[in-house]
């Protein structure tokens, strides 16, 4: 499943392939397999990538949660117990949409850790860091980029 969601988001074989440290042709193979599998071909191939079938794009919402809930699964069997509060500053420009999905997966494997996220700008995360009020923060040093 991970492999057909790594297709499917790059539509490319080689650069799924890449992504995941494989070989162009073990991606094409285990695609094969699941086309077989399945009885109905998952992509269009073209001359500058590959598109969903109508059938791929169904079953690519349900590789997703299965490729999350094998994620989120490997994440509880590997990761200490934890407890406690962590507080994290984040851009503002990241506070939703970049790290809700980690901060929910951290929630889920970590469920005796509270979680506090302040966002603001990177000056006012800085601050907050040096004063002790965040134990981590994201934060954008314009003058050493």
């Amino acid at each position: 499943m991970r492999c057909f969601v790594t297709v499917a988001d790059l539509k490319n074989f080689t650069h799924a392939a890449n992504a995941l440290g494989r070989t162009q042709s073990a991606i094409s193979v285990q695609i094969k397999r699941l086309e077989e599998i399945v009885g109905k071909p998952l992509f269009d191939r073209g001359p500058r990538g590959v598109t969903l079938t109508g059938f791929g794009d169904e079953l690519l919402v349900n590789a997703r949660r299965i490729v999350n809930l094998l994620d989120e699964t490997a994440a509880y069997i590997i990761a200490p117990s934890l407890k406690g509060q962590v507080r994290i500053g984040l851009p503002e420009e990241y506070g939703s949409e970049i790290a809700s999905h980690a901060l929910a997966l951290f929630g889920k494997v970590h469920k005796n850790v509270e979680v506090l996220v302040r966002s603001a700008c990177s000056n006012v995360q800085k601050q907050a860091l040096q004063k002790g009020e965040l134990d981590l923060a994201v934060i954008f040093d314009w003058e050493r980029s």
